[in-house]
């Protein structure tokens, strides 16, 4: 299932960089506390955790974004509080955006598990900027499952219109959407399942992202690694920093920002490089 699409990465920090416009940022998915024991314990996402984020700080990216799952259970006192402790660990000059996943707010959301996962980890659909990147959170569990919290789900669609289109009136570049759920695994007119958007939706979104020229959407979720293309936009799917589903190990994805193009590679935490290289070609 793992797709080696893009070109694999090598880092040194501090390296000149060939453009202004270069930089690279880590993107993690699913660390999950509570999955390895059906939440008796969180001892093994805490060791990945920590594991993760100490590699952050050693590596030095842009920023870090966590894509969903930060939690088994919704609402779990212990399980968010220990997330909470090993994200504060993340260098404070390296920004940490929060995605929420339906383990975060659940499978069928409603105002009161978004109000819950709001006064414990921010918004839960947002923007942010670090020099010419735009990064789009947006709540995939509202789009997947809307029927518990309509309201919300259609306030966060007009509101993402709202978005694309000042960044179309502000000419923005590298406009890039992060999520929990994937759009779709490998093909955009695969057939409904648990990881993916259902077809109706999907079509939507994805026609609404053509429309503005947003080429990348990061997602998790899956578990695994999985990549698929339409005519204008790359659906990556990350796998997990907690438990792994399939052949791909626990682990996080470097992905290099060029001027006009995205590199990425996914790494498992026993294989992480010690440094990346953004003055190389190709990051080697």
């Amino acid at each position: 299932m793992m797709q080696k699409f893009w070109i694999a990465c090598a880092v040194i920090v501090g390296a000149p960089l060939l453009n202004a416009a270069d930089l690279f940022f880590v993107q993690m998915s699913d660390p999950q506390f509570g999955m390895y024991t059906n939440n008796a314990d969180f001892v093994q996402e805490t060791a990945n955790f920590e594991f993760a984020i100490a590699n952050a700080n050693r590596l030095r990216p842009s920023f870090v974004v966590v894509c969903g799952d930060l939690i088994n259970r919704a609402g779990d006192a212990g399980q968010t509080a220990e997330y909470l402790r090993i994200a504060s660990m993340l260098d404070r000059s390296i920004p940490l955006h929060n995605v929420a996943g339906n383990h975060d707010v659940g499978n069928n959301p409603t105002p009161a598990s978004l109000t819950t996962y709001r006064s414990k980890f921010g918004p839960d659909y947002y923007t942010f900027r670090h020099a010419d990147f735009t990064g789009i959170v947006l709540n995939s569990s509202l789009i997947q499952h809307p029927e518990g919290a309509p309201g919300e789900a259609a306030k966060q669609e007009a509101w993402l219109v709202v978005q694309l289109e000042k960044f179309k009136a502000e000419g923005a570049r590298h406009v890039t959407v992060f999520q929990h759920i994937p759009f779709f695994l490998e093909r955009a007119d695969e057939a409904e399942q648990y990881f993916n958007i259902p077809l109706d939706a999907r079509k939507k979104y994805l026609a609404l992202l053509a429309k503005y020229g947003v080429h990348h959407v990061f997602a998790g979720h899956y578990h695994r690694n999985a990549s698929g293309q339409t005519d204008s936009l790359r659906m990556v799917t990350t796998g997990p920093v907690s438990k792994p589903l399939g052949p791909d190990p626990s682990g996080i994805r470097v992905v290099i920002v060029r001027e006009s193009t995205m590199e990425s590679q996914y790494y498992g935490l026993g294989n992480i490089p010690n440094q990346v290289d953004l003055s190389a070609p190709g990051g080697h």
